[in-house]
């Protein structure tokens, strides 16, 4: 059975709305950062980084979700949430999905934490904030032009596991002056993507009942 370390609503949130829609047995640990408990020797021999999340698939343990979200989609092709391996489509899958970790991601993690960056200079902390919800929305802006070519999901008609890692993200991004759902084409992604039960009983399982994103 699949072990999924988490927190409500941090970068766990992918690889669970994968785990739902994959319909497979899994067992959700909390690692409460409340108490700092991602830093505590136990956990740290599971995710030597201190962060969450972690997946544990009997002797293999993985950090990063975009890593697990690929361990998920090759491990249950019957789901259908990534395309053949070798194909364009494959090709395609792996741009959008590393462009929302390594760019999107990245700057919303930076908006959230700029102090890791600028220290406690108020006013370094300010450009710090600025420049990475700058960066996040033309990234965002990226997605949405795509999308209305492109879309409805990153692959056109077939959804992917990208369209949920962007769920996760763009509840994240909430709070920015243009939040993701101020764009159409995402707005239409993430309505399609919230009406699945999927979707909606990974985030209740954490324990987060507002609206997702």
């Amino acid at each position: 059975m699949y072990q999924l370390h988490y927190f409500p609503a941090n970068a766990n949130a992918a690889p669970h709305m994968i785990l739902e829609e994959i319909g497979k047995e899994y067992q959700l640990l909390l690692v409460d950062r409340a108490v700092d408990a991602q830093k505590s020797k136990e956990y740290l021999k599971i995710n030597p980084n201190g962060r969450i999340p972690a997946l544990v698939d009997g002797d293999l343990v993985l950090f990063e979700s975009a890593a697990i979200v690929l361990h998920l989609a090759d491990q249950h092709p019957e789901a259908g949430l990534a395309p053949a391996i070798g194909t364009a489509e494959r090709a395609k899958f792996y741009q959008w999905l590393t462009f929302l970790t390594n760019s999107l991601q990245e700057e919303l993690m930076i908006w959230q934490y700029p102090d890791r960056l600028a220290g406690t200079d108020a006013a370094a902390v300010e450009i710090v904030t600025r420049g990475a919800e700058a960066r996040a929305s033309a990234y965002l802006d990226v997605i949405e032009q795509h999308l209305k070519t492109n879309g409805p999901f990153f692959l056109g008609d077939k959804l992917s596991a990208a369209d949920f890692y962007l769920v996760m993200l763009s509840r994240w991004a909430r709070p920015m002056a243009r939040p993701p759902r101020s764009r159409p084409s995402i707005a239409r992604l993430l309505d399609k993507l919230t009406a699945l039960a999927s979707v909606r009983r990974a985030y209740e399982r954490e324990g987060i009942t507002d609206e997702i994103c």
